[in-house]
């Protein structure tokens, strides 16, 4: 019976009944009776089924970068599908496309399209095998670059005690169902930490057919390469014959209009694109370097997948980079994301309350418990996540939507107003007034 409950907790009732936890993805499961239920999005705004209201910082995990249904992406799309949705061949809109990403991206000769980032890494992880004749894969703690066995491995839902010794870090599963064989084929670092890094390609070189790295930390708080840290993967790629993946699925038309690649200056040999690509549709390019593009070859190493350059995917991908390279739309998401930030710092440092901000400002992360800029996961994870997840769910509670657990950074898009800064600033200093209420009592 679900008469009595709201319309929300209805809906998910219906939704536990025929889907694993009343869910599409694990992310999206918040508790047996406060897992929302979304009807709408406009703008910065979404609205649950009981008609509430909330500022949203969480845009889909991060792929609304102008806004909730932008009427500008909405009829390119109308336009385009009216014409058809799918065929089995190149079409208009995929050169168009792929024309726009490689003149906005250094370092990008050539893209194929996926249709999501975890499609997009997976697929630059077979170009790079194929491309050195070498299987091993070496990525970071923390990271995350899609929910696949090759990759799932110390992602940021490990937790500290999985991960082993900082000096001899174990590759620890992320879920079970995970061939132990694949352990075999994944080196596991700290981000940041330049000797360990060194150390352990100078002594594998030679099976490692690829470093796979977020430039940005989007899954730990939005933490920063240390000065100097990309351009040290990138010299030992060069030195050992291995292929630099930057996994852009997050900063990609987001920290800027080439992304990772022009914000530090330092190109991969591949790059991945999926978030903020197409505002929301579900598309994903891969691309790098002509030579290592060009080892995908009929016959020889696949790539494919029905829906790859489908037409409503690749005619948001238009209406969107079209919007991203000709006008200032990252210019005022990264003002409103700004102002955000330091107005949370300042909030909390009137409180007293330890902190650090850190992450560009489209895509802000800040942390409770140190002054301390966290330099790795290892550093994330020591900080007081308790504190940071009660001021996430009181914010919650009063309309602000954002990831109540400080590994997830805040997204900023277009559509956010001065007003809505305005506003959440407001009523965080009221969230964090509160706490220090209920502390002192």
């Amino acid at each position: 019976m679900t008469k009595n409950l709201s319309q929300t907790q209805a809906l998910f009732e219906r939704a536990r009944q025929v889907m694993p936890w009343g869910v599409s993805s694990n992310f999206r499961y918040l508790g047996e009776d406060t897992t929302p239920v979304i009807v709408r999005g406009k703008g910065s705004h979404i609205w649950d089924a009981d008609g509430r209201e909330y500022i949203d910082y969480r845009l889909g995990f991060g792929p609304v970068i102008l806004g909730h249904g932008d009427p500008r992406v909405v009829k390119r799309v109308s336009e385009a599908v009216a014409d058809g949705t799918l065929y089995a061949h190149t079409h208009p809109l995929e050169i168009s496309v792929a024309e726009r990403i490689v003149r906005m991206c250094p370092g990008v000769d050539m893209v194929r399209f996926a249709n999501s980032g975890a499609e997009a890494t997976m697929n630059s992880l077979r170009v790079a095998r194929a491309y050195t004749g070498r299987e091993k894969i070496l990525k970071f703690e923390g990271q995350y670059h899609g929910s696949y066995d090759y990759v799932l491995f110390s992602t940021a839902s490990s937790p500290a005690g999985a991960l082993g010794s900082r000096r001899s870090p174990i590759a620890a599963a992320a879920s079970s169902g995970i061939p132990r064989a694949l352990h075999d084929l994944i080196i596991l670092l700290p981000y940041n930490d330049f000797e360990a890094l060194e150390r352990r390609v100078k002594a594998e070189w030679g099976h490692i057919a690829a470093i796979l790295v977020e430039p940005v930390a989007g899954n730990f708080a939005s933490v920063m390469p240390e000065p100097g840290w990309l351009e040290h993967i990138r010299k030992l790629c060069d030195d050992h014959g291995i292929v630099m993946i930057m996994d852009e699925v997050k900063t990609g038309f987001r920290i800027a209009r080439g992304g990772a690649t022009e914000y530090f200056g330092v190109k991969g040999d591949l790059m991945t694109y999926a978030k903020s690509i197409a505002n929301g549709f579900p598309t994903a390019v891969f691309g790098g370097k002509r030579e290592v593009m060009m080892t995908i070859e009929p016959g020889d190493t696949a790539h494919a997948g029905t829906y790859c350059g489908n037409v409503a995917g690749t005619a948001a991908a238009d209406a969107t980079l079209e919007i991203l390279e000709t006008t200032d739309a990252l210019e005022t998401i990264a003002t409103r994301g700004r102002r955000l930030h330091e107005g949370i710092g300042e909030i909390l440092t009137e409180a007293g309350i330890e902190h650090s901000l850190q992450g560009p400002p489209q895509m802000p992360g800040f942390v409770v418990g140190t002054s301390r800029p966290p330099r790795d996961y290892r550093e994330v994870l020591e900080t007081d996540r308790g504190l940071y997840e009660k001021l996430g769910e009181a914010m919650r509670a009063v309309g602000v939507e954002y990831e109540a657990d400080c590994r997830e950074p805040l997204f900023l898009c277009e559509a956010h107003t001065e007003a809505d800064v305005d506003e959440t600033l407001n009523k965080f200093n009221d969230a964090v007034k509160q706490f220090q209420k209920k502390h002192l009592e």
